[in-house]
């Protein structure tokens, strides 16, 4: 079994707390990422499953072992570091086999694994070359392999594409989710790229301050945030500061801005003091009729950014930041300074508490 367990665990680095009581349970198979600014405790609960660090507090599982003190060698781990870390004077074949070797296989075994392998990461034909003469594309696969060679019942991975520009990574997010879901192993990826998340992972657990600010798929973080960190955190949102000052059946009312809105009964909203409305940008529109339904808020253009398939128009509403708006940029034809009307359907508000 090769599912992930934490109970409780605590990390103290000195007087700095790492991670608080941390509880974080990884399924059989799942590929699940620790999101998170530097510092929230994500590269510490990386290297706690790998055993290159020891908790102060807790338990940690692999499958029903109990591992929390269990060297690394002995835990049964592939790791893949930010920067490869390839042996330069070996090659590609060879970096591959190293883990098989070290483990007794014959010769054989290793030539049939590491062929089975580079055909696996679509580079069949680099086992004699050095890792100086490959691409970093290529070198991160390479890395990949060798991590998996001799089938851990784990991969870890720290931020490994973190190196690579734009284009490359967008396109090994690809192949490294390719490769996991063919070998079916449960792998543990730390970043602090939210596309990244969203584009590879099973769930997703963000992090802040050496906690679990919510964990789930990116669907759900992305369209129910549960906290105004996650909800910033992940993509580009509006907030308005209201305050909750009446019911309208299906909706609360909120006072935002100096004029009334309907939005979502939650928690939140049932709550007595200041809180914040959550509006996505691509959720927003400029209203040019009555905006039947809709809340509707007035405001004057401040700004407009191109971003080639979007324009971003900022809008000054009263409130301490812009409204921003993302629209196709042949549905703008507002300029700046023009006063406009800003509407969203009241479903698509979130309220957060401050």
């Amino acid at each position: 079994m090769s599912h992930v367990k934490l109970e409780r665990v605590v990390k103290h680095y000195g007087s700095v707390v790492a991670l608080r009581k941390l509880d974080l349970e990884i399924e059989e198979g799942e590929f699940l990422t620790l999101l998170g600014p530097s510092g929230c405790g994500k590269t510490t609960t990386l290297r706690l499953i790998a055993g290159f660090i020891e908790p102060t507090q807790g338990t940690i599982y692999l499958g029903n072992d109990d591992v929390t003190f269990v060297p690394p060698q002995k835990r049964e781990i592939g790791m893949v570091f930010q920067d490869y870390a390839l042996f330069p004077h070996m090659t590609i074949a060879d970096n591959i086999g190293f883990g098989l070797k070290e483990r007794g296989a014959s010769k054989e075994e290793m030539r049939k694994r590491v062929g089975e392998l580079l055909d696996l990461i679509h580079l069949p034909d680099v086992g004699e070359r050095y890792p100086a003469e490959l691409s970093g594309g290529q070198a991160q696969r390479v890395a990949v392999a060798r991590a998996v060679a001799y089938a851990p019942r784990v991969l870890l991975m720290d931020e490994p594409l973190g190196a690579l520009d734009l284009k490359l990574r967008e396109s090994m997010q690809i192949e490294l989710r390719r490769i996991q879901q063919e070998l079916k192993i449960t792998t543990v990826y730390v970043t602090h790229d939210q596309g990244e998340a969203m584009n590879m992972s099973d769930r997703i657990t963000v992090m802040n301050l050496g906690q679990i600010e919510q964990m789930g798929s990116a669907e759900d973080i992305y369209n129910t945030p549960q906290t105004k960190f996650v909800a910033d955190f992940i993509g580009s949102i509006n907030f308005l500061p209201a305050k909750i000052v009446g019911d309208e059946g299906e909706w609360a009312v909120a006072e935002t801005v100096g004029i009334t809105v309907k939005v979502p009964k939650s928690d939140a909203s049932a709550a007595s003091g200041e809180v914040s409305i959550a509006l996505r940008p691509e959720r927003l529109e400029l209203v040019t009729n009555g905006g039947d339904g809709m809340n509707v808020v007035p405001g004057k253009v401040s700004n407009k950014i191109f971003n080639g398939n979007l324009m971003r128009i900022f809008v000054d509403v009263g409130a301490s930041d812009p409204i921003v708006i993302e629209l196709p940029p042949e549905d703008v034809r507002s300029e700046m300074g023009e006063p406009v009307k800003i509407g969203w359907a009241p479903q698509n508000g979130q309220v957060l508490l401050k």
